[in-house]
């Protein structure tokens, strides 16, 4: 039986040779005349001026790889995909050859809407923070290169992509290509895990077999995502424990999120000084740039200088909570909003100054807590060939039911505290400092 999308040049070539373009370690995606006129407009190539981990290239340096690499990745990921559901007939009568091409663009564009820092910057939960989606809406209105070259080049309508980034409408076909562009075996996480792991040196994210588990992918019962069969079970189950694992080892690093505490209260301490819409367009460079200038003279130049400036100076971790062994503290202090946390420490700090009788400033001590929003379950069915049943992942893999029994979140995401590096020396000998935490978590939001 021919294969439905074989027309789809894209496809043609992942096979046959043709034009390509080469990133790490050894992929070669299709490089077809319409993908390079997709590639070329400026919106696309401002994803070079992004880094897809921002801060973590402070403590993993070769991890400075951008969010441009990394959508060409999830563009072939999109093409591996299709191949192989392509062969389930449930799947080719669901999403038609058009919309397989749709789904690629969206794979190609979907980290359009993304700005530099943007995920430190999102987890701070602000009021008057433009969403990202509307930053894609903008790149993709029918007015600019891209929408332009969508139409003509693709015969794509700019909302037909972006209904795929941000659900507008839901129909059986858009639910599967969704799944495809996110769910738990996507094809972003099947590209940033390996991708990270490959540039931060670690070999964590690279631990998962995914040519077994593309082989594996097929419909769900239901018929709107993704299922994987008995034969992906394995590959299925290392790579959720290498998204474990990266999180533990990389994403959520003490010295990482150090950083990103730093970058975040930085960016409060400024946000309402800054015209976003028009900074969040800018490269991850001249977002630097303007961050320090707005911030001379302030509490948050020291922070902006020690993660930008001449000298690396992170402030350094002085105490960890976990869920397992202090329940209550800990409880008391994850999934608060960022305003409170910022509270919490501004008690914290002036207990601390009367504690040691010195001056303690309100940036000198940071609290570093998981945001209110968790990571999404792996959740996904596996088909029994023999049986003929499909049945949730984590009813038949030890490895999965471990983790679906716990809070992903609560394992690798701990309350965190950092201080200036004096102040640190200061405090390691301070018995009673969980005390003071404590004391200062008490009280209410202010």
């Amino acid at each position: 039986m021919s294969h439905p999308y074989r027309m789809i040049p894209e496809l043609f070539d992942l096979h046959a040779g043709g034009p390509l373009v080469r990133i790490p370690h050894q992929i070669d995606v299709p490089f077809t005349p319409r993908v390079r006129s997709l590639v070329d407009t400026a919106e696309f190539q401002r994803l070079r001026q992004i880094t897809q981990l921002g801060l973590a290239s402070r403590i993993y340096p070769g991890a400075t790889h951008t969010r441009f690499e990394h959508a060409l990745g999830v563009f072939h990921n999109s093409l591996k995909y299709l191949w192989q559901l392509g062969k389930d007939s449930r799947f080719a009568s669901t999403v038609s050859p058009h919309q397989a091409e749709v789904l690629m663009v969206a794979a190609l564009l979907h980290d359009l809407g993304h700005w530099p820092f943007c995920h430190p910057i999102e987890d701070m939960g602000l009021a008057d923070l433009p969403p990202h989606e509307e930053f894609a809406e903008e790149f993709l209105s029918p007015d600019r290169e891209l929408g332009l070259v969508l139409k003509s080049e693709w015969g794509i309508e700019p909302d037909e992509v972006l209904d795929v980034l941000v659900a507008k409408t839901d129909t059986p076909a858009l639910r599967l290509m969704r799944s495809i562009l996110s769910g738990p075996i996507d094809i972003d996480k099947m590209d940033y895990l390996e991708r990270d792991s490959l540039h931060a040196g670690v070999p964590y994210g690279r631990n998962f077999d995914r040519a077994r588990l593309i082989q594996s992918l097929l419909v769900n019962e239901a018929g709107d995502g993704l299922a994987i069969s008995s034969k992906g079970k394995t590959a299925a189950e290392l790579m959720v424990f290498a998204r474990y694992v990266m999180f533990s080892e990389v994403y959520w690093h003490h010295a990482v999120r150090s950083s990103t505490c730093m970058f975040a209260r930085s960016f409060y301490e400024l946000h309402r000084s800054l015209d976003l819409k028009t900074l969040f367009q800018q490269s991850e460079f001249d977002v630097i740039r303007e961050l320090r200038l707005a911030a001379d003279g302030t509490i948050a130049a020291p922070l902006l200088d020690g993660l930008f400036g001449p000298k690396r100076r992170l402030h350094k971790r002085v105490l960890e909570l976990s869920l397992y062994q202090t329940p209550d503290l800990y409880r008391r202090i994850a999934g608060r909003p960022f305003a409170e946390l910022l509270g919490v420490a501004r008690r914290l700090s002036e207990r601390v100054s009367r504690e040691l009788s010195r001056d303690v400033l309100p940036t000198d001590l940071l609290i570093d807590a998981p945001p209110i929003h968790k990571e999404v379950e792996f959740k996904v069915d596996i088909y029994d060939a023999k049986e003929r049943r499909y049945q949730p992942l984590g009813s038949v893999s030890p490895v999965v039911n471990a983790l679906a029994k716990t809070q992903f979140d609560d394992y690798v995401k701990r309350v965190r505290l950092f201080a200036e590096p004096a102040l640190a020396k200061e405090l390691a000998g301070q018995v009673r400092f969980t005390e003071w935490l404590s004391d200062a978590a008490m009280q209410g939001p202010s």
